[in-house]
């Protein structure tokens, strides 16, 4: 199976919440990965989103180190647009 990972990043001016965080996140700039695989039954190339994960640094005076967490596309880009 092939897989391929796109990475972006985007920027938040404001703090802003998603579904799995912890709570408010700061603005600021963070990675995005996507994960896809390819649909092998096509006769054109074409892929399949498996995951998406935003990388979030670990908080000043907190226990934990940077956290990978799974997102919801279709919200990340709705939080992005209340942010613009």
């Amino acid at each position: 199976m092939t897989m391929r990972t796109t990475s972006r990043t985007v920027s938040f001016t404001r703090p802003f919440v998603l579904s799995g965080l912890d709570g408010v996140q700061p603005a600021g700039t963070y990675t995005v990965e996507t994960d896809e695989e390819l649909i092998q039954e096509l006769s054109f190339p074409a892929y399949r989103r498996i995951a998406t994960v935003i990388f979030l640094p670990s908080r000043p005076g907190g226990s934990m180190s940077a956290q990978i967490v799974d997102v919801d596309p279709l919200e990340l880009q709705a939080a992005l647009e209340r942010d613009a």
